[in-house]
């Protein structure tokens, strides 16, 4: 897996995916897909496509989250 500085780096791009659970998922042109909570939105406008790098914030969590729970099952 890609790290975070990589994935988010130059003029890389994140593309919406679909909504479930009340999450916005995106992908980043790497493939890892995570989620955006609408319940952080606020009145803020989300595109289909745009820069990596203001999505750090939820890139970051969510590869915190998978390395959380990878630890929990030992692996």
């Amino acid at each position: 897996m890609k790290t975070l500085k990589e994935m988010v780096t130059g003029d890389k791009k994140v593309r919406f995916q679909y909504y479930s659970d009340g999450s916005l998922w995106y992908s980043t042109e790497d493939g890892f897909v995570f989620p955006v909570p609408v319940s952080d939105i606020g009145t803020a406008t989300f595109l289909a496509e745009d820069r990596a790098m203001l999505f750090m914030r939820y890139i970051r969590k969510h590869l915190e989250s998978l390395e959380k729970a990878k630890q929990e099952q030992g692996t």
